[in-house]
C-alpha cells in the first residue's frame, strides 16, 4: 500500500528569484503543487542528485555565498 502524503511540517523558506522560478516550473511541468515538488525532491534526494556534481556545485555556491549576501 502506498504511503499517504501528509504534509505535517511547515517552515519558512527564503529562495532566490531563480530558485523560486525553477521550483514553480518544475512543479508545473510535473503537475503537482510546489509543496509536493519540494517533498518529492527531499524524499528522493539521493536518487535525483549526482554526488560528484552536488559536491562541486556546493563548493562553488559556498565560494560565492559571501558576495551574494553583500
Amino acid at each position: 500500500m502506498p504511503k499517504r502524503l501528509r504534509l505535517t511540517r511547515r517552515f519558512p523558506v527564503a529562495l532566490t528569484n531563480d530558485a523560486y522560478r525553477t521550483l514553480h516550473r518544475f512543479a508545473a511541468e510535473a503537475e503537482i503543487s510546489t509543496d509536493e515538488a519540494l517533498t518529492f525532491l527531499f524524499e528522493h534526494f539521493n536518487s535525483v542528485t549526482h554526488a560528484e556534481n552536488l559536491t562541486a556545485r556546493l563548493r562553488l555556491f559556498k565560494a560565492e555565498l559571501g558576495a551574494r549576501k553583500a
